[in-house]
């Protein structure tokens, strides 16, 4: 069956939602941080920590994370900084 959503291989990096980990004090390194980056298509790339094991007995009714997914997790206040850049629906 053919998914109504991928991931569009093509899309290339717009821009950087919010603020870097570093200038937040969650990271004290450029390769091993967490990212929110909008994509030329709109779409959203996070880069975090992989914690698909983790969690993974303990997902909420109605959650899955499919074979070719993970469960990623960044700090809260990038995404409540990412806030102003991300329109409304």
């Amino acid at each position: 069956m053919e998914r109504l959503w991928d991931v569009d291989p093509n899309a290339g990096f717009r821009r950087r939602l919010g603020k870097t980990a570093a200038e937040l004090e969650v990271s004290r390194v450029d390769n091993d941080c967490p990212e929110i980056w909008e994509l030329d298509n709109g779409d959203i790339a996070v880069v975090g920590r992989d914690a698909t094991k983790r969690f993974a007995d303990r997902l909420p009714p109605g959650m899955s994370v499919g074979p070719d997914e993970r469960l990623v997790v960044i700090p809260g206040v990038m995404l409540r900084a990412a806030k102003p850049d991300i329109p409304d629906a």
